[in-house]
C-alpha cells in the first residue's frame, strides 16, 4: 500500500460522515415534525398571538401596496428580505422600518444552503446583514433560510453573527401559479393555532409571476379570521421568541473569514 492509500481512504469515510452532518438540519424542513418537536425554531410563541411574516422583498412594485394595507389595518409583521432585492429599493427598506416593521435576513441570494459549504454560507448571511443594518441603522436579528431549509453550516453561521433562525409553522402557498384568494386563506388556516407564525410573500422574485397580488387579495381575510379568533396580529419580535444572542457573547465578526 502507498503512503497516500490511507489517507485517501480515511478521506473516502470521513466525506460521507462530514456531508451528512451538514445535512442533518434539513429535517426541519417537515412542518408537522418542526412545529412539534422544535417550536422554537418553527415560530411557536405566545398563545395569543400571531406572527405575520413576508419572505423575498422587498420589491418596489409590491411590497408598498402591502404596507399600506398593513398601515390601513394597524399592524406591523417581520419582513425576511433578500439582500440583492434591499439594494434595489434602499428607500423603500428605510419606509419599511420607519413603519414600525421588523426587517429580518432572508441571505443575499434565494439559492439552497444545503449545496453551501461553511464559508458562502457565512459570507451569504453576513453580507445581507450588513445591508440590512446600514440601511436601517439596526442591525437584524432573525434570520430565515431559502426554501427553509437550516444546515449546520447555516446554524453555525447564525450563532457568529448573533442571528436566531425561525421557520414558520403554517404559509399559505401562495407562490403557486394556481393560488387563489380563497386557497391561499384555507392554507394557513389548515394549520394556524395561537402562538403560529405565518409565511407568505410581499414580491414574486422567486414565485409564481403575480402570485403577490393573489397574497396581497387573502391578506384581508386572514387578517379577519385573526381577528374575529381572538388573536393579536404583529411581528416576531413581539411574539415571545427570545433571541439566540440574549445571554450569550457573540463571537467577533469578520467577513470572508475562519
Amino acid at each position: 500500500m502507498t503512503p497516500a492509500r490511507p489517507a485517501l481512504l480515511a478521506a473516502a469515510a470521513v466525506l460521507p460522515a462530514l456531508a451528512a452532518l451538514h445535512a442533518a438540519p434539513v429535517i426541519s424542513t417537515f412542518g408537522p415534525l418542526r412545529n412539534k418537536v422544535m417550536p422554537r425554531l418553527a415560530g411557536q410563541g405566545r398563545p395569543d398571538h400571531i406572527a405575520l411574516t413576508f419572505d423575498d422583498g422587498p420589491d418596489h412594485l409590491s411590497t408598498p401596496h402591502f404596507l399600506r394595507l398593513l398601515d390601513a389595518r394597524g399592524i406591523h409583521a417581520t419582513f425576511f428580505v433578500l439582500g440583492s432585492m434591499l439594494v434595489r429599493s434602499p428607500g423603500l427598506a428605510k419606509e419599511m422600518a420607519a413603519a414600525g416593521h421588523e426587517i429580518a435576513v432572508h441571505g443575499w441570494h434565494h439559492r439552497p444552503l444545503l449545496m453551501r459549504g461553511p464559508r458562502t454560507t457565512h459570507d451569504d448571511l453576513a453580507r445581507a446583514r450588513e445591508a440590512v443594518a446600514e440601511l436601517t441603522g439596526r442591525p437584524p436579528t432573525r434570520f430565515r433560510p431559502p426554501y427553509g431549509v437550516m444546515t449546520a453550516a447555516a446554524h453555525l453561521a447564525c450563532h457568529r453573527l448573533g442571528l436566531t433562525p425561525v421557520l414558520w409553522t403554517c404559509w399559505g402557498e401562495d407562490w403557486r401559479k394556481r393560488a387563489t384568494f380563497r386557497s391561499v386563506h384555507d392554507a394557513v388556516l389548515r394549520d394556524l393555532r395561537g402562538g403560529g407564525t405565518i409565511l407568505l410573500h410581499d414580491s414574486d422574485c422567486t414565485s409564481a409571476a403575480g402570485s403577490w397580488r393573489t397574497t396581497l387579495g387573502a391578506l384581508p381575510q386572514i387578517l379577519d379570521t385573526c381577528q374575529a379568533r381572538g388573536w393579536q396580529v404583529g411581528p416576531l419580535h413581539e411574539h415571545g421568541i427570545a433571541d439566540d444572542r440574549a445571554g450569550c457573547q457573540l463571537l467577533p465578526h469578520r467577513t470572508g473569514t475562519r
